[in-house]
């Protein structure tokens, strides 16, 4: 259709490569011009089909906000998966999928999108809440957030129903990880086929599926690296290797082996269900209770927090993006913790016995002074004063603690 006045370019055109298809043009409500097929076989159905949408338009204007669509939930869905799967890595594609097929179009497809309402949606999120985990309805609501959002950009609901409706409370992370002696037993307790890959988990604190999916084209043992192309989050990750893990990766090389290769190969026993249950029946024999594989990664970032590394450091080495996740695995130690108490030993100390130096002379040019070095806790201390030319004696607890103290000026009053 030839460029014009924007009132020219109202209306129905036809397609060379289309031929038998009409096709209709005009601005909605926004002020974006909008082109789309139209469900017509003649000229004048075509008409009157792009004469329905502006006269839409006109009521959109007169009332300020878009009225809801006709069409149902279930109509919808399609649409939300095929803009989700180009954007989504493929496990996040087939969780969201699951989440809309199975959970959501049961619950909502046969309404009608403008029947949708804050209500029912939150007597469904009160439902699962007594079905499933609280961590499972939150992603079920976020799919929903997320798919009644896309309708509200796409001119279907005038606002999104399911904004304001909050998830149940997820609980905090879990707390477990293993002491080094436990780590090494429970090594030396794998089968030779997990050994190695239970080792790479605590060592590196990669996820069981990042060290299945590893392939030798990922391996970069002159830097001391691994490269992920793709995480749990849809992103890239550098794993560093330490000594032990390189002699972990070191170990699974074998003559032949090409650079598509995986470092585990799947067979038979190495799957990662296999993985989990072989895992969990070395901790039953060895009577380690409540740990789990992925636990193992948990094992390492407390670790490094342990012995030093800054949450931004375990953040980034463990691949989140959000600070949040990283803080659920810095789970110190009391040991730990009552040793960074104990630090304030060497700051307040013992009751010390610190001299105050006065000097007093009479009004024929002496000075009354404390020297500036004294400092004073904010518990009253117990001073002793003794005659008037001794030294007075402070008790006070703790010791000096520099000039951001108050100084202590005495005075002896007259009688």
């Amino acid at each position: 259709m030839p460029r014009g006045r924007a009132k020219d370019r109202d209306g129905v055109f036809t397609r060379k490569d289309r031929p038998g298809q009409f096709y209709g043009s005009w601005v909605d409500a926004s002020g974006r011009r909008r082109k789309r097929k139209l469900a017509a076989h003649t000229l004048q159905q075509a008409r009157i089909l792009v004469a329905a949408e502006k006269a839409r338009v006109d009521e959109q204007r007169t009332k300020g906000y878009a009225a809801p669509t006709r069409e149902s939930f279930a109509s919808l869905l399609p649409r939300y998966l095929r803009h989700q799967k180009p954007r989504l890595s493929e496990r996040s594609y087939e969780r969201a999928a699951g989440i809309v097929e199975n959970q959501l179009r049961p619950a909502f497809g046969e309404l009608s999108m403008g029947n949708i309402r804050r209500a029912e949606i939150q007597q469904y999120v009160t439902r699962r809440a007594g079905e499933v985990s609280p961590g499972s309805v939150t992603k079920e609501l976020n799919v929903l957030k997320h798919l009644l959002g896309l309708a509200v950009e796409w001119e279907l609901i005038p606002f999104n129903p399911a904004l304001k409706v909050k998830a149940p409370r997820v609980p905090a992370g879990r707390v477990r990880y293993l002491q080094p002696t436990e780590l090494r037993a429970l090594l030396a307790a794998c089968p030779d086929w997990l050994r190695p890959i239970a080792a790479l988990a605590a060592f590196t604190a990669m996820r069981r599926g990042e060290i299945l999916n590893l392939r030798w084209l990922d391996v970069d043992m002159k830097g001391g690296r691994l490269l992920l192309p793709q995480t749990k989050n849809g992103e890239g990750r550098v794993v560093y290797l330490n000594q032990l893990a390189a002699d972990v990766i070191k170990a699974q090389w074998a003559k032949g082996t090409r650079p598509m290769d995986r470092v585990f190969p799947l067979a038979d026993d190495c799957t990662p269900d296999n993985i989990s249950k072989g895992f969990a029946a070395v901790c039953r024999r060895l009577e380690i209770e409540d740990f789990h594989f992925h636990d193992l990664r948990h094992t390492a970032a407390s670790w490094l927090r342990m012995q030093g590394a800054d949450i931004h450091t375990v953040a980034q080495l463990l691949g989140h993006k959000d600070l949040r996740m990283a803080a659920r695995y810095q789970h110190l130690s009391g040991e730990f913790l009552g040793a960074a108490v104990g630090r304030l030993d060497s700051i307040f100390g013992e009751p010390a016995q610190l001299p105050a130096s006065t000097s007093r002379t009479g009004p024929q040019g002496g000075e009354t002074a404390l020297s500036s070095g004294t400092s004073v806790p904010t518990a009253s201390p117990e001073i002793s004063m003794g005659d008037a030319d001794d030294p007075q004696t402070i008790d006070l607890i703790g010791s000096a603690i520099g000039d951001r103290t108050r100084t202590l000026r005495l005075e002896r009053a007259a009688c």
